[in-house]
Parts: C-alpha cells; sequence; structure tokens
C-alpha cells in the first residue's frame, strides 16, 4: 500500500492518543461543568472510551496491513478502506455525540460499526486468498 495510508495511520494514531488524554483528564470535569447530572456524564464517558478504544485498535490495524507484504493486494486496499470509514463514522459517530451532544445523526455509528466489520471480514478474504491476486 501507498506511503500516504502510513501518514493516514500516523495522523489517524495521534488524533486517537490526544482525544483519549482529553477523555481521561478533562472530558469528565467539561461535561460536569454543563450542568449534567452523574448518570449522563458516565454514559459519555464510556462512549468516548469505546471510541477511542476502536479509534486506535483499527488504526493498528491499518498500520499493520499497510506494511504487510499482503498490503499491495487490491483487496488490502478495500480493507483498509472499511477500516477508515468504520473510523470515522462508528468513532466519528460516538465523539460527536460525546462532546457536541449531537444525537441526530446516531444512525451513522452502528454504520460504521458495520463497517469496521466488513473490514474484517475482508481481512479474511484477504488471508484466504491474498497469494493468487495479482496487485
Amino acid at each position: 500500500m501507498s506511503k500516504s495510508w502510513i501518514v493516514a495511520t500516523g495522523i489517524l494514531g495521534m488524533l486517537g492518543v490526544m482525544i483519549g488524554a482529553y477523555g481521561a483528564h478533562g472530558l469528565e470535569g467539561m461535561l460536569q461543568g454543563s450542568g449534567n447530572d452523574l448518570d449522563w456524564v458516565n454514559k459519555r464517558l464510556d462512549q468516548c472510551e469505546t471510541a477511542v478504544r476502536y479509534h486506535l485498535l483499527h488504526t493498528v490495524a491499518l498500520l499493520a496491513l499497510s506494511l504487510s507484504p499482503l498490503g499491495g493486494y487490491w483487496w488490502s486496499k478495500w480493507t483498509a478502506s472499511f477500516w477508515l470509514i468504520g473510523i470515522l463514522l462508528f468513532c466519528g459517530g460516538l465523539y460527536s455525540i460525546v462532546f457536541f451532544d449531537m444525537l441526530g445523526h446516531w444512525a451513522i455509528v452502528p454504520l460504521g460499526g458495520m463497517s469496521l466489520m466488513v473490514g474484517w471480514l475482508g481481512l479474511i478474504v484477504l488471508g484466504l486468498t491474498g497469494s493468487r491476486q495479482a496487485s
């Protein structure tokens, strides 16, 4: 895969660590300062933790695929694309709920989750057929 995928994983990784650090050290105070009850605050903290976990896990998966010998196969680009879309929709959707209280677009979160799953299915297909594919 191209260097642009490695650059993208670097950006995604940096953003994931930044959001995770804020989620661990500043988010609770921001949410409590808005006058929200404790259950609501805890739910948003859990959503942020889930988003960061999936964000960073799939960023590492993208990097591994980018550096893998199978990274040159066309199916790997589809797999990486589904993971990227999944990070943007699933994690981005949760981030917008947590940080901006935007619930109107909640449907993008499960669509992002499905995209992440399709990416993993793509990795299975790549593993089964990768040695027979042309770049």
